[in-house]
């Protein structure tokens, strides 16, 4: 449904871009986001960002560490193209827009 509803877009040229954000015990290891990455790629969306989770009350149980984000990413880099793997991104209070960071 949601691929089918992409096809007009798509067809008129606009690109489409995915912004995910990791969560903790839901797509925090490779395979998830292999298998994420892989199904946009193969529905005309080329994964951009992953973001860590904001730090927002209620949500502590779903926070991935900086740590352990770089290192799926590391993965990532390991079993994919380099198109088909997003940056890594985090919103920083003030800030303009979101900050990359670094493998």
């Amino acid at each position: 449904m949601v691929i089918a509803a992409l096809r007009p877009l798509r067809e008129a040229g606009v690109p489409l871009l995915n912004q995910a954000v990791l969560l903790k015990g839901v797509n925090d290891d490779v395979a998830a986001l292999q298998a994420l990455s892989t199904r946009l790629f193969d529905a005309g969306v080329l994964p951009y960002y992953l973001h860590l989770l904001d730090r927002v009350h209620g949500a502590a149980h779903f926070l991935v560490s900086t740590r352990r984000a770089r290192l799926l990413v590391r993965g990532l880099r390991e079993s994919l193209p380099g198109y088909l793997v997003p940056r890594l991104v985090r919103e920083e209070p003030g800030q303009p827009s979101k900050t990359p960071l670094a493998p």
